[in-house]
């Protein structure tokens, strides 16, 4: 009897890792869902990058920096508007939506700093404003720092930068064992709660978002390259750099941000020599996700000043 239940567990088993088992999506497939047109994919440094640039060509540059796990595609909202008064170019991290894996397999912050001043250098911007979330927010600054001359203002949502109980200074982080299993079982009920702690309100986490984050995660190549940026991250202590920057600094915070809590804010105002703050009630970690409107409108009126 023993061994007749251990062969149905066994089966049990064996059925249900069969189930979860979740293999890429071929390329072409993604593309033909989530890439405008052929162009948008551009060699930088030998890299090939999906990009969108979108405005006026002879409008002020704005570029946006996706987060972790994330892809241009979470700007879309704010492009939408911001393209009417700005160029405005997006693109997708080595590894993360439709860039396919670096090819030096470099996912460090210099290695995207260096192919993001390609990509000015490319499109003919010498300098521009930078607005990144989360892990794109600590690439913006930190490009802020080391090429003042390119930076005209900045806007940090949630930045990523400080150390925290993952993250120590000086040492390269562990991605947990189940991140290294989502190589292989990532079904997308297992991603949902994943990501709707990024929201203040998870009602608003659409099927939709869900269904866009999941696929563009199974690109060949996407979660790999998410585990090694991740292990590939070594944060140092940021406020010598911080109080170089010397361009107009808005940070944006939810203030029910789960991820970075908004307190963290007060590490960036004391740091930064121009720098002021504007929390959203009720949002989130991806405020232009979760509200594109409340949140976009002290993002323009910042970007109007003089």
């Amino acid at each position: 009897m023993i061994r007749k239940l251990s062969l149905v567990s066994a089966l049990a088993l064996i059925g249900a890792t069969a189930c979860a088992w979740t293999p890429d999506i071929p390329r072409d497939a993604l593309s033909e869902k989530y890439l405008k047109q052929p162009t948008n994919l551009v060699t930088v440094n030998g890299a090939i990058l999906h990009v969108r640039d979108t405005g006026p060509r002879e409008a002020k540059p704005v570029i946006l920096i996706h987060g972790f796990g994330s892809s241009l595609h979470t700007w879309e909202n704010w492009a939408s508007a911001l393209e009417r008064e700005y160029r405005v170019i997006r693109f997708d991290m080595p590894g993360a939506g439709l860039s396919p894996a670096d090819p030096e397999g470099d996912y460090t912050d210099p290695r995207v700093i260096s192919l993001l001043t390609a990509l000015m250098d490319q499109s003919g911007i010498r300098r521009a404003t930078l607005i990144g979330n989360s892990i794109g927010g600590r690439i913006a600054w930190t490009m802020a720092a080391a090429q003042p001359e390119r930076v005209e203002k900045l806007v940090l949502i949630a930045p990523d930068g400080f150390a925290s109980p993952a993250f120590e200074y000086g040492a390269a982080t562990k991605a947990p064992a189940i991140m290294h299993a989502s190589k292989y079982f990532l079904p997308r009920w297992a991603l949902r709660p994943n990501l709707a702690v990024a929201y203040a309100d998870p009602e608003k986490l659409s099927d939709e978002t869900v269904e866009r984050y999941h696929e563009l995660l199974l690109a060949p190549g996407n979660r790999a390259a998410l585990i090694d940026r991740m292990e590939q991250t070594v944060l140092t202590d940021p406020i010598p750099r911080l109080r170089t920057i010397s361009a107009p600094v808005l940070l944006l915070w939810g203030q029910d941000d789960a991820m970075i809590p908004v307190a963290n804010a007060q590490d960036y105002l004391d740091a930064l020599p121009d720098a002021r703050l504007v929390t959203l009630p009720a949002i989130g970690h991806l405020p232009m996700e979760e509200a594109p409107d409340v949140s976009l409108s002290p993002v323009l009126e910042f970007l109007r000043e003089n």
